[in-house]
């Protein structure tokens, strides 16, 4: 197998290139073959996603020499181990089972996950209860997953009511602490610190501040206002906090996928566990079609095509993602940290080169504020960037229903715009021969065209992109689920912070201007 992927490569390169408009021309089907639907419940419950790829390049001598590499790649037999919690996290000897969080997985596991979360339901329904007594704020501290999954879940879905004013606090930065101390009350507040190993010396830090801070307030036992979020329950009790306000997680729960876990704490005494129930079944809506279909018929697995085309083949080194929606405001920041700490190797699992570009640059932004500063070079500029175009049929406000149609007449005709181009004032006026006016056009972009943004579809979106990271590591040979380059940076300012480590003379001068060494 592995001689037969550089041959599928090989032919996937040597393919003829042709443009958008030949590629819609020639084939009036093409929009019933590459914008497909993923639909899940009945009546108050039903909703979908719309996934059209027809505006990229693929077409079917692509399409099926990339069913070639997956095969090449042993796409089903990763997808497997993935999903029945073999150790597919070659190099740490874990297995990666955030799909059984979702019941979906090896059937240990997923019993395991249903008995957390049953466990954590029962300590969000007693705060919502009183049982803690009056509880108005919760400050939820991590860093990385643990803390831009629950962000960007309670922006999503908490806009109209939180039952808990929720506030994510990530940075070392005390500013980011003391806006969050200035937001809430101490004697109604409970702190949620979520870390993996309960070690995580941002995350330790910016919690030891939290206990003072509510200490300095008035807090008799601010020990007894901590919820511990971790896989490693005995650091959490030995820290300090109760046992019963210890909801683990499983080791086999990487932070960026650890949403679905405890992890989600916050997000269920924010907007209620029947919504975080929600978005775990929108997730395994996802997670079954992963696992139920092949080839260009599975949603993530064709999304990876395009993106390992774009990358490879055409030298893209950034692929864009702009949601026009405000729900959705912090989803381009969620994939940053997915898609570029998963697969931004440069090596195989099995530790040889990787032959080629891996990750590009995820970046993006909302709606129509970035047709008004970054789009100029997506337009016109040097580069080609694929587009990801994420919006709702439905609005999220209860405005007059213009303000939504021009959002949604914005986000289509910007697709349109990339992929036709043209010569065009500002005016409107046909503008031949004048080059500062011309659009080159044949620039790709997808659209994720969502019925609403509800607590199913939002997970049903995260999902979506978790299994399109494992798809193109796997069209690339490489392990997505460790993340080994966060950790040099993090020895040296341990080694600072010692008084230790030889550095060179500019790190040097730098710490003596800061007062540091």
């Amino acid at each position: 197998m592995v001689d037969a992927v550089p041959a599928a490569w090989s032919r996937i390169s040597g393919l003829p290139r042709r443009t958008l408009a030949e590629l819609f021309a020639a084939d009036a089907s093409r929009v019933g073959t590459l914008a497909s639907r993923l639909s899940w419940g009945e009546g108050e419950t039903a909703g979908g996603v719309l996934f059209d790829w027809s505006k990229t390049h693929l077409d079917e001598d692509l399409l099926a020499a990339f069913e070639g590499l997956a095969d090449a790649c042993d796409f089903a037999g990763n997808r497997g181990q993935l999903l029945s919690g073999a150790r597919i996290n070659v190099t740490e000897g874990r297995a990666a089972e955030h799909t059984a969080q979702r019941g979906v997985g090896a059937d240990a596991s997923v019993e395991e996950a249903a008995a957390l979360h049953a466990r954590m339901r029962i300590l969000v329904e007693a705060i919502h209860e009183g049982a803690l007594g009056e509880v108005r704020h919760l400050i939820h501290i991590g860093i990385g997953g643990s803390a831009l999954g629950p962000k960007l879940a309670i922006d999503a879905l908490t806009r109209d009511l939180a039952l808990v004013d929720c506030h994510v606090v990530s940075n070392i930065d005390g500013l980011a602490l003391e806006q969050a101390f200035a937001a809430c009350d101490p004697a109604t507040t409970l702190v949620a610190v979520a870390s993996k190993t309960f070690t995580t010396i941002e995350t330790m830090t910016n919690a030891l501040s939290a206990l003072k801070w509510l200490g300095e307030n008035g807090v008799a036992d601010p020990y007894g206002r901590v919820i511990a979020l971790t896989a490693s329950p005995e650091k959490a009790v030995e820290w300090g906090v109760d046992e019963t306000r210890v909801l683990p997680f499983p080791e086999s729960v990487g932070g960026r996928y650890s949403l679905w876990s405890s992890i989600g704490f916050p997000v269920a005494l924010a907007a209620g566990w029947d919504e975080f129930e929600a978005m775990l079944a929108g997730a395994q809506a996802m997670d079954l079609h992963f696992r139920d279909n092949d080839g260009r018929a599975n949603l993530a697995l064709r999304a990876a095509f395009a993106d390992q085309y774009y990358t490879r083949v055409r030298g893209c080194q950034t692929r864009a993602v702009f949601a026009y929606d405000e729900r959705l405001g912090l989803l381009p920041f969620y994939l940053q940290q997915l898609e570029m700490e998963s697969n931004g190797k440069r090596v195989t699992a099995e530790g040889a080169p990787v032959e080629g570009p891996t990750a590009p640059i995820t970046w993006g932004g909302v709606g129509t504020d970035g047709q008004h500063a970054v789009f100029q070079l997506l337009h016109q500029g040097t580069h080609l960037v694929p587009v990801d175009f994420i919006a709702s049929i439905a609005p999220g406000d209860t405005l007059d229903p213009a303000h939504h149609a021009i959002l949604l007449t914005n986000c289509f005709a910007q697709g349109a715009a990339l992929m036709a181009g043209g010569n065009m004032a500002a005016d409107g006026a046909n503008r031949l021969g004048d080059p500062a006016r011309a659009f080159p056009g044949d620039r790709p972009s997808a659209t994720i065209l969502c019925d609403d943004i509800d607590a199913a579809t939002l997970g049903a979106l995260i999902a979506f992109h978790e299994h399109r990271t494992f798809a193109n590591a796997v069209l690339m040979g490489i392990n997505p689920f460790d993340q080994f380059g966060v950790e040099l940076g993090k020895k040296m300012a341990n080694d600072i912070e010692a008084g230790g480590g030889e550095f060179d003379p500019s790190t040097q001068a730098l710490l003596a201007a800061a007062g540091l060494s």
